[in-house]
């Protein structure tokens, strides 16, 4: 499989030239393990049983050999980060490390275990950037830096586009399937999350049938704030049977450790208090193929406003909140290049809203509004400006994100930007 470039790339190489270890995170199938092994010069597989058991007889092992060195899914044997820790303390020259892990271990090590040793670097799905959509002409590091970058470009991309690339998915080798081989494939990685993810996780799953009815609840609440009550009532079986709450809290848990679930948390500004604020995550899964798979929808049936039998409370349609975590897939890509924190923005009750914000270390921020729309009308842009009020120049930029075909600035300083045209 030709290996598709990564935005991760840049900063994987810029980590290894200083860094001794690097710990490469994300879901299974991602591309980590390809990512890696273009840099690794040794290679131990630990979700092979034989070398598995080599390194159960001989864990210090995995310290020796050309570098750098790669341990695949360290976390089937978890003393392997320990060992890491220890040869980075014994010689901490860089490039000599790179582990991948599609699970966080129950009890994971703390900060202070690899604290100046090991940096971690999350891998997610392909960012629309990365999947070809064309030069992206706005860039999302330019708008961190404040002062009103150009916002220009034009894309032939149309709202059909964006449909097939929601159920195409991000997934290195599942996106260059198609037709019936596409939807099995993504329908085969959502059978293993249930069938084997949760048991070689150390958890057994009961019910089955009950685990899948909750993944489609929770994709059938994607871009929303739901609360987990709502969820769990979305999830209730023709005959009126739900897990209970320890269960989907179990089932949560779990799905974020193996980077399954990947919500957006609520941002609280920290220099300009804003009253009567609300942080409940946004919820996402880790990519919006998988929530398109749960539901059994295709182009058609979205583009029709089908929600896949499931219903849950939305502010529009289900395609324009799998457009939106498309969308926030890949602002958190390019966010992550900037160094910057990808959060959400809502006050209590829901008067304000912001789908969006890109925080700088510095707290002054990005804000972003995604629309599944080809023209943008005051009404899309009052909560930016609402907000812009309240943070003046904390805020350094605002843009609304569409299906349209130009990239502009409206005369009241909004950029309007295509999603096919915004990269890093």
């Amino acid at each position: 499989m030709r290996y598709i470039p990564r935005i991760l790339d840049e900063e994987l190489d810029e980590l290894m030239a200083g860094l001794a270890a690097v710990a490469i995170e994300g879901p299974k199938a991602v591309g980590k393990t390809a990512t890696a092994l273009r840099r690794a010069r040794t290679v131990y597989r630990l979700d092979d049983p034989a070398q598995r058991e080599l390194t159960g007889a001989d864990p210090p092992r995995l310290a020796t050999g050309a570098t750098p060195i790669l341990i695949d899914e360290w976390q089937r044997v978890p003393e392997s980060w320990d060992i890491v820790r220890r040869a980075v303390d014994e010689d901490p020259s860089p490039s000599r490390f790179l582990l991948t892990g599609s699970l966080t271990p129950a009890d994971p090590p703390t900060d202070s275990a690899g604290a100046g040793r090991i940096e971690r670097l999350r891998m997610r799905p392909l960012s629309l950037a990365e999947r070809g959509t064309g030069p992206p002409t706005v860039s999302l590091r330019q708008l961190l830096a404040g002062g009103e970058s150009p916002a220009e470009g034009v894309t032939e991309w149309t709202l059909r586009d964006y449909t097939d690339e929601i159920l195409r998915s991000g997934f290195p080798a599942v996106r260059q399937l198609g037709g019936r081989a596409l939807a099995m494939q993504i329908e085969g990685y959502l059978a293993r999350i249930v069938d084997r993810d949760f048991e070689e996780a150390g958890q057994r799953v009961r019910r089955p049938d009950a685990l899948r009815r909750w993944l489609a609840a929770y994709a059938a609440a994607t871009a929303t704030t739901a609360t987990l009550e709502t969820i769990r009532g979305a999830a209730t079986s023709g005959e009126g049977t739900r897990p209970s709450r320890p269960t989907i809290l179990a089932y949560r848990d779990l799905l974020q450790r193996i980077w399954i679930l990947d919500p957006v948390p609520g941002w609280v500004p920290t220099r300009n208090p804003i009253a009567r604020l609300s942080h409940p995550d946004k919820h996402h899964l880790a990519d919006p193929a998988l929530a398109a798979g749960l539901l059994g929808l295709d182009a058609d049936a979205l583009l029709k406003g089908d929600d896949g039998g499931v219903t849950m409370a939305r502010d529009g349609t289900l395609l324009g909140h799998l457009f939106e975590s498309l969308v926030t897939q890949s602002v958190r890509v390019y966010a992550q290049r900037a160094d910057a924190e990808v959060r959400h923005f809502l006050t209590q009750g829901g008067r304000r809203e912001v789908d969006l914000i890109v925080e700088r270390r510095d707290h002054r921020v990005l804000a972003i509004e995604v629309k599944l729309t080809r023209s943008v009308g005051d009404e899309d842009v009052a909560h930016l400006l609402w907000l812009r009020e309240r943070l003046g120049a904390d805020l350094l930029d605002a843009m609304v994100v569409t299906t349209g075909p130009h990239a502009y600035r409206r005369p009241d300083g909004i950029a309007v930007v295509p999603a096919a045209l915004l990269g890093p």
